[in-house]
Formats: C-alpha cells, sequence, structure tokens
C-alpha cells in the first residue's frame, strides 16, 4: 500500500481479525492528545496491547483528522539502526532513495512536509535513540505531522505526550460475581472472547464465574497473558488453568527483585505455557525462535529438523503449538505460513541460547535461506520470476537475520557475501538500493578485514571460488553506487578496480558486467552511441560464457540506448530479440523493459497511441518487482504521449513527482530525460494556465502509487473498476479456483472465464493470478490467503 491522499487511506495497517474489548475510553482519550500533541507514545510493558490500541486509534483518525494518510511502520523486525528510515520509506510505498542514512530521513521529510498525515511507529523500544532522532527531525520538517509511537520507554524528546497503557479494568476481589457484572467486565470479557474462539459454545457460567474473575485478576489484566490463558480452555477448565497459574507464580517469587510485577506475570504465564508443552513442542518452539517475520514448513524442517527432532515427530510438534497459539498460522495462496509473536519468540531465543544450540541452528537457518537465493538466482530468467520476487520480499526479514549472523560470527563474512548478490536483481528491482549497498560495504569491509589478518583459511587463489564471490560482490556494489547517483569519477575508480582484481584471473563474467555498467555511465551522459556499443561487447562476452539473461539484458539495455539517441532499425531488431527469448522463456522483467524500448521508439516517431499502448503493457510487466525507475520512464512517455490533453498530461505530471519523489525527492533520477520532462512541464502549464495546473498536478503527487498506476493504466483516465462479474471471479481467483473451477462455479463457459480474468489483469495493470490475489486480499483489508484457498494457477 502506499501514501493517501484521501481520507481514510491507510498504509500497512490490516483489518481486525478479533474484536478490541474494553478501549473505548483509551481510544477517545488518545485521540484527543493527538489533536493537540505533534508525538504522542504509548508506553508500558509487554503484551499490554499498546499496538492493538494504536492501530484501533490509526484506523479511526484515517476517517477523518488525517486527510494525506495514515502509515503504519511496524518495527519489530528490525535490527539495525541505519536501517530504520528506508523502513519507513517503504510504508509510505517511496522507494528506496537509493542512498544511505541520512539521505533517507530527508526523503521522508520531503515526502512529508506539505502533508496532514499519521505515522504510526510500532515497537520503538529495541531502536529508541534511532526512533528518536527520526521523529524530531520529522516534526520539525513536517509541520502537519503527527506521530503515534508504541514502546515500553518514551522517546524522550521535545513535545512529547506520553500515555501510559495499562493492563485491562479486573474485578474487584470484594465486590459480587454476578454474572451480568462479570460480564461487563474488559478483562473477563477478553478471556471469554478469545475461550470461545478455541471452543466453540463456551460462555460464562454462574459455576465458574468466580474462578474467571480470580484468573483474570492473577494475570493483572494484561492482554496477552489473558489471551494465552484462554488459549488452554481447549484441554483445562478454568479452574484447573488457575490452579497451575497459581504454582507457576509461587515459583517466580524467586526471580529477580527488579523486574516489574507484571513483567514477572508475564514470565510465569509463558514458563506455564512453556512447561505444559511436551519435550518436542518446547524443543521446535526454541529451534523456531531463529525465524523473522514468519516461516513456511518446507523452511522449518531444513533449520529445525534432525536426529533430535525428526520431520514426522517436528509436525506433530508444529501442530501443538499452533494448536495452543505460541505458533500462528495463515493461509497465503494454497500454501501455510507460520508466525511467533514478538514476546514468544523472545522467549524462545532465551532458552536457545541457554542450551548452547543458537549458533548451530542461526548457522543452519543462514544455510536455508543462502540456498533459497541461491535457487532464486538460477530459476530467476524463467516463469518464476515473479513468484520467486515475492517469495525473497515474503522472507526479506529472514535474509536480514541470515545476514547479520555473518556479520556478527567471524569467519562469516565471505558467505554473508555469497548469499547478498544472489540473486543479481533483487536489490534493484525491489527498491532496496540503500539497504543492497549497507549489506555489502559491511560485509566486503570485514571480509577485508580478515584478509588483513592473515587468516590461513582465506584461499591464496585469485582465481578461486571465494575469490570470484568477493569479485562479484565488488561489481554488485559498484553497480548499485550507479543506480543511487554516485559522483561520476568515484565510480570510474571503482570500476577501474574490479576490472584489475578481474584482470587476475580469469573472472570473464565480472569483466563483462562492468563493460556492462560503463554503458550504463553512457546512457547518463546521454552518450547513447557509446553506451549501445559497451552494451553489445558486454552481450558478446555473456552470450560467449552461456549466461543468456545477461545476454539479453544487455541487449535490451542496447535497444534502448538506440531507441533515445540512435538506429531506429536496429533497436526494433533488440527488441524483438529480447521478446521471442522472454516469451520462450517465460520470463517478465526483461520482456517488460523490450516493451519500454518500443514504447520509446513509437513516441520518437510522433506515434503517441502505439508509445502509450506499448509503455501501458511495460508497466504491467515491471510492476510486480516494484521497479518503479523504469515504471516512472514509462509514465513519462504516457505523459509525453497525451500533451494534447493537458489536464490529463498535468495529472500525469503529477504522478511522475511521486515516482520520482520516491526514487530520491529528484527528477534528476533519470538525467538524461530533464530536458524534455522540463519542456513538458511548460508547455502543459502554459496551456492550462498555472492554477489548473497546479489543481491536477496535486491530484497525480498526491495519491497512492497503486491509485496513480490505475490512473496511468486507465483509457477513461479514471480509476478503474471492475464489474460485478469481474469482482466474482476476483474473488474466485483470490480462493485459488483454476478458470475451470471459475466457470464450474459460475455456470459460465470456460472461455469466458479465460477472458475476465485477462480483462481483469489488464484492468488493473497485473502480470499474473498470485498478484490479483493479493490485490483482492487487500481491498478486504486482510492478509493474503486467510480463507485458505489454493494457490491461483
Amino acid at each position: 500500500m502506499g501514501t493517501g491522499a484521501a481520507t481514510g487511506t491507510i498504509a500497512g495497517l490490516g483489518g481486525e481479525l478479533t474484536p478490541l474489548i474494553g478501549r473505548r475510553a483509551e481510544t477517545a482519550r488518545i485521540a484527543r492528545l493527538l489533536s493537540g500533541a505533534r508525538l504522542v507514545t504509548l508506553s508500558g510493558t509487554g503484551g499490554v496491547g499498546k499496538t492493538r490500541l494504536a492501530l484501533r486509534v490509526a484506523a479511526e483518525a484515517a476517517r477523518s483528522a488525517f486527510p494525506d494518510g495514515v502509515y503504519v511502520a511496524e518495527l519489530a523486525d528490525l535490527r539495525d539502526p541505519e536501517l530504520l528510515a528506508p523502513s519507513v520509506l517503504g510504508t509510505l510505498d517511496v522507494a528506496d532513495p537509493g542512498r544511505p542514512g541520512a539521505d533517507a530521513a530527508a526523503v521522508l521529510a520531503a515526502r512529508l512536509r506539505e502533508r496532514r498525515a499519521l505515522l504510526v511507529l510500532d515497537n520503538c523500544e529495541h531502536l529508541i535513540d534511532a526512533c528518536a532522532r527520526l521523529t524530531d527531525a520529522l516534526l520539525r520538517a513536517a509541520p502537519g505531522l503527527r506521530v503515534l509511537a508504541t514502546s515500553r520507554q518514551p522517546l524522550g524528546i521535545a513535545g512529547e505526550q506520553v500515555f501510559p497503557v495499562e493492563p485491562l479494568p479486573v474485578p474487584d476481589a470484594d465486590a459480587g460475581h454476578g454474572l451480568r457484572v462479570l460480564s461487563g467486565n474488559p478483562a473477563v470479557a477478553l478471556f471469554v472472547d478469545r475461550a470461545a474462539a478455541v471452543l466453540p459454545g463456551f460462555a460464562l457460567t454462574a459455576s465458574d464465574a468466580a474462578v474467571v474473575a480470580e484468573l483474570v485478576r492473577r494475570l493483572d489484566g494484561l492482554p496477552f497473558a489473558i489471551e494465552l490463558a484462554a488459549g488452554r480452555v481447549r484441554s483445562l477448565t478454568p479452574q484447573e488453568i488457575l490452579e497451575r497459574l497459581t504454582n507457576r507464580f509461587a515459583l517466580l517469587t524467586r526471580g529477580s527483585s527488579v523486574a516489574a510485577d507484571r513483567q514477572r506475570t508475564l514470565r510465569a504465564l509463558i514458563d506455564w505455557s512453556h512447561d505444559l508443552c511436551t519435550e518436542p513442542e518446547r524443543l521446535l518452539w526454541a529451534r523456531a525462535s531463529v525465524f523473522r517475520g514468519g516461516f513456511d514448513l518446507e523452511s522449518l524442517e531444513r533449520v529445525c529438523a534432525d536426529a533430535g527432532l525428526p520431520p514426522a515427530a517436528l509436525l506433530d510438534a508444529l501442530d501443538g503449538l499452533v494448536a495452543q497459539s505460541i505458533v500462528n498460522c495463515r493461509h497465503a495462496q494454497g500454501r501455510s505460513r507460520y508466525h511467533l509473536l514478538e514476546t514468544v519468540r523472545e522467549y524462545g531465543h532465551e532458552r536457545l541460547a541457554a542450551s548452547g544450540s543458537l549458533d548451530t541452528l542461526r548457522a543452519r537457518h543462514r544455510d536455508r535461506y543462502a540456498e533459497l537465493t541461491a535457487r532464486a538466482g538460477q530459476e530467476w530468467f524463467g516463469p518464476r520470476q515473479v513468484d520467486w520476487f515475492t517469495r525473497l520480499r515474503l522472507d526479506h526479514p529472514n535474509l536480514r537475520a541470515a545476514l547479520e549472523f555473518c556479520l556478527e560470527r567471524p569467519g562469516q563474512a565471505r558467505a554473508g557475501l555469497a548469499l547478498a548478490v544472489t540473486p543479481r536483481h533483487y536489490w534493484m528491482t525491489a527498491g532496496l538500493l540503500s539497504e543492497g549497498r549497507h549489506w555489502l560495504s559491511q560485509l566486503l569491509a570485514a571480509d577485508h578485514a580478515r584478509d588483513d589478518g592473515g587468516d590461513p583459511a582465506d584461499p591464496a587463489d585469485p582465481d578461486g571460488p571465494d575469490a570470484s564471490v568477493r569479485l562479484q560482490a565488488r561489481v554488485t556494489d559498484t553497480y548499485l553506487r550507479i543506480l543511487q547517483g554516485a559522483p561520476e569519477a568515484d565510480v570510474r575508480h571503482a570500476l577501474a578496480a574490479c576490472e584489475a582484481a578481474a584482470g587476475q584471473g580469469d573472472h570473464r563474467r565480472e569483466s563483462a558486467w562492468v563493460r556492462h555498467h560503463h554503458g550504463i555511465l553512457a546512457v547518463w551522459r546521454e552518450d547513447f552511441a557509446n553506451a549501445a556499443e559497451l552494451f553489445a561487447r558486454a552481450r558478446t562476452e555473456f552470450r560467449t560464457l552461456g549466461c543468456l539473461d545477461a545476454a539479453l539484458e544487455c541487449r535490451v539495455k542496447f535497444a534502448i540506448a538506440h531507441a533515445y539517441g540512435g538506429e531506429a532499425a536496429a533497436a526494433a531488431e533488440a527488441c524483438g530479440e529480447v521478446e521471442e527469448a522472454a516469451r520462450a522463456h517465460g520470463e517478465s522483467w526483461l520482456h517488460g523493459m523490450a516493451l519500454l524500448a518500443r514504447a520509446l521508439l513509437a513516441l520518437r516517431a510522433d506515434a503517441p497511441a502505439d508509445a502509450t499502448a506499448h509503455a501501458r503493457a511495460a508497466i504491467a510487466r515491471l510492476r510486480p518487482f516494484q521497479d518503479w525507475w523504469d515504471v516512472a520512464m514509462c509514465v513519462e512517455v504516457i505523459a509525453w504521449s497525451t500533451r494534447d490533453t493537458p489536464r490529463r498530461a498535468a495529472r500525469l505530471l503529477g504522478v511522475l513527482h511521486l515516482l520520482w519523489e520516491s526514487l530520491g525527492g529528484r527528477l534528476g533520477a533519470a538525467p538524461f530525460m530533464r530536458t524534455q520532462h522540463l519542456r513538458l512541464d511548460a508547455e502543459v502549464r502554459e496551456a492550462l494556465g498555472a492554477a489548473a495546473f497546479d489543481r491536477e498536478f496535486r491530484r497525480g503527487a498526491r495519491t497512492t502509487v497503486d491509485e496513480a498506476l490505475a490512473y496511468v493504466l486507465d483509457d477513461a483516465a479514471g480509476v478503474p473498476g471492475l464489474t460485478k462479474r469481474e469482482s466474482q471471479v476476483a474473488e474466485l481467483v483470490a480462493e485459488g479456483l483454476t478458470n475451470k473451477d471459475i466457470a464450474a462455479r459460475l455456470t459460465i463457459a470456460q472461455r469466458t472465464a479465460e477472458n475476465h480474468v485477462e480483462r481483469i489483469l489488464g484492468k488493473l495493470g497485473f502480470a499474473s493470478r498470485t498478484q490479483l490475489a493479493v490485490w483482492t486480499y487487500e481491498q478486504r483489508g486482510e492478509p493474503p490467503g486467510t480463507s485458505g484457498g489454493r494457490s491461483p494457477r
């Protein structure tokens, strides 16, 4: 989701899966605080419900108080303070600015400067200093911005209003326990609601009312603790839960005397839940804590199964943990994905560390994601390209965790480099330029330090596999620097060093990439003839090496260079070659680039309708990869093609402002297009007049990326809507039904179902059924796959 212009637009906030109980008064008080204070921090112990409360306030505020949007940044999986600002940028649907550190904060400030918006920073406590610095900078730069933070401690900056989130009220021990009175108590109501969810038909009765009242009192009204206890009614009565809880609290009195009571209570409850697990369940709980942000069954088995926990036992243990609500399970596209609440994960992590097995499991975890990225690299040029990109983005927190391990443990930097460079296109197409450079630069530095230290394990062979990995990382790092807009002199120096290193061994592939990178620099200088020659030479080398995907990438960039300033016939021939190969292999990204080249050729031939058609087709191919740089170039083509309709052109110029700002807050993200862009801007402004131009421009700039692209892709220049029948078909695709299944369900011909699906994909600018399924879930306001459907085919 992205930045919002319309009231009610929310980014990063899904629908509530369970009701929020007993927080109506707090919600109103926090909303009043936000109306006067620019920073409100919800503080309190873990498990008290800060996140749920903040998300409810945000959802209600989006309807009226913040016309430019509400953005939710979940920080629990983030560990490195340097990645804070880039991560928040992603929440705003602003692509990585391509520059590390403070530049990302500057782009955020620029994006929010003139907006009345709410930014929710959730789980700040482990990044408290970085969150404080970023929040202070954003509030100073953006006078219309409000920030709602959740943290176990305040941020500690000027103007902060701290709202302590207390546990839910519990029944007075001296009061009566009548059903009417207790049913209205928030803590009791929460227990009953969650118990009924795991044991249908559960209800508060006169016989157990006093027991439940005592139980929630012993749990201090902590929502998380109450929910864990309620999950046990599947196998225990409230009285049995209370008895076991009492015993565990007695043991806790021998713990730390400096821990807060409620923290001890929560730990006691988790200790109790842990003790109720079988030994295989405890073992799996600890081992699964090495995952971040979720995991699938295959990854769980590869990392956690061994002789001590064979696959069959692991599956039974997993089922038990899911049944006990220790592990959460969701279904997405016909596959199960699992998740540990952060408090539960941290508890398991402590157990794993205490067992002495932490490094062993983290190494297995690293190896698993190294294997996945290697497979993604091998299969990138093919029909699974979009699927692999989606998979890597879903597992991005796990990739981060694996890279962190390689940085933290001596001698692991080279393995981290291998992980960071495969597949090569991930950092570039995912809008993660800064983060890619962050990992590569740190790992290269750590690897260099190992070399300087004379590690005897480091091979001396300049042509060995380890040397090749290091050189590949240096070449990739340099390419990211080019895309970041680094000074050309610095980049040329880096490329010369890479070329020299490639010459010391037989590193012909890396040498060819260096030539490709020089071609990119030539395009930046508008030296299109030299660029085309460099791409042609690199392509020849890649073909000799049997690297078809790299050869075709050079071929399509050869076409783009000629489309801008060279031979049109040569560009058209190259486009045809790339399109034919892409279709033969089921490839999407290079196909999209070839369509962009065709759009440029049509624009050059003064064929605006053809240029627009090719550019829209290119966007449909490039959009799944979040390749906003090339998507913006397509929109440039469409804007030029519609200059005879000034209002639409002005709005498209606003969309371009949104996209280029997303890429770093500067129009110069495509320097060779600057002159024609400014000329179009002046021409349309003169045709409309300043006031009308500014109005249309703002309509394009103050929108989400999804809404902006819907406008770009719609022939009627409006947001594309689905008919009732098309909406039915989209829902069935999201459930995983095939065209044949859809035809049977709706009693229509299979060909008619196929036509509906193709028309829907075209309207929304999607290239796959998986994208349509994800979009459908987003319209519902729920995570993908909560209906438990099969994988869309």
